[in-house]
């Protein structure tokens, strides 16, 4: 979520009652979660896992509940929860803002565009020309879609991110203030869910179609020209890279990359990144040609089992025969 206007560090402390470390008129231009931080952005971490890894990543403004000694050209917050504190920022500086209308006044709707009975379309939806919204689709607000986009009737488009904190007393929900952003030509099929990013996009991208019942994680990245099958999920923070097809109830991890031109058979589990141009098929995922032979082996196991059953009884009567003999 970029900041209009930008804030300053001082300004950010005093919002949350926080200590500082930088210049005080170090320039916050947005706010991250530390998988999509650009120069600029604050993010949080609240872990000694990922100390390091957020201190030297792209972010500039670090809500922190450590004492560190601060990075150059950097700025940081000090909290003693830093997940709150970041939740209360998402808050103030995007509000959740109730509907008023099926079809709030402040979307923008292309030239050409047909809006069924029945469709919700949020605050500030951008929606290009000559677009086809069937009945009972939701999109939430802040959600942008290209020119002539198909979507299906029961598809709800910018969900919040399933992205919780485990506590004590329970699981801590982060806030999503980000959004879903729909290339052109893009046909989404009847009850599919995408949800919006944690602060940054969920990305479909140009002439990519997607079948019945897909799910798409938060800030999950879907190039172009990718087809998807029924019932496909893929979780948070993937990258699909150009002209993918995935077929049906195939499962893909979250934060891997599925390189363009890859094909993923049915039923599959992916849970690591896959090369392109390549046809992957199993639970795990291998090459399907690979697991194919896998599966040929596994079938022979039996007959397998049986032949060196019978060679060793075979062995038996021979040594049983042999004492026989020796005896007479």
């Amino acid at each position: 979520m970029k900041l209009t206007p930008a804030r300053t560090l001082a300004e950010l402390a005093e919002l949350i009652n926080a200590r500082y470390s930088g210049n005080p008129d170090h320039l916050v231009t947005g706010i991250n979660e530390i998988h999509k931080v650009e120069p600029g952005d604050l993010s949080f971490v609240d872990h000694p896992k990922y100390y390091d890894k957020c201190l030297q990543s792209a972010a500039t403004t670090i809500l922190i509940n450590k004492e560190v000694e601060c990075p150059p050209g950097k700025g940081l917050l000090f909290s003693d929860d830093p997940f709150r504190d970041y939740n209360f920022l998402v808050d103030f500086f995007r509000p959740f803002q109730p509907a008023n209308a099926m079809v709030n006044p402040t979307a923008k709707i292309g030239r050409g565009t047909i809006i069924q009975p029945g469709a919700f379309i949020g605050n500030h939806v951008v929606i290009g020309e000559d677009c086809l919204i069937h009945p009972n689709v939701v999109i939430y607000d802040h959600c942008v879609l290209g020119d002539r986009v198909v979507i299906h009737a029961g598809t709800i488009i910018g969900g919040d991110a399933f992205y919780f904190k485990r506590r004590p007393e329970g699981y801590d929900k982060m806030k999503s203030c980000g959004r879903v952003v729909i290339g052109d030509d893009v046909e989404l099929g009847a009850g599919c869910t995408i949800d919006k990013g944690v602060t940054g996009d969920t990305v479909i991208g140009r002439g990519t179609k997607f079948d019945n019942q897909i799910h798409i994680g938060h800030d999950t990245v879907v190039g172009e020209d990718c087809l998807f099958a029924a019932q496909v999920g893929v979780a948070g923070v993937a990258t699909i890279e150009n002209n993918v097809i995935i077929w049906g109830q195939v499962g893909v991890s979250k934060d891997l990359t599925i390189g363009a031109g890859a094909i993923v058979l049915a039923k599959s589990g992916v849970g690591k990144s896959l090369k392109g141009n390549t046809t992957y098929f199993g639970i795990p995922v291998a090459e399907a040609r690979e697991k194919m032979r896998d599966m040929a082996n596994i079938k022979r196991i039996p007959d397998l089992l049986d032949t060196v059953y019978h060679r060793k009884q075979d062995g038996k009567d021979s040594t049983h025969q042999e004492s026989t003999d020796s005896a007479e």
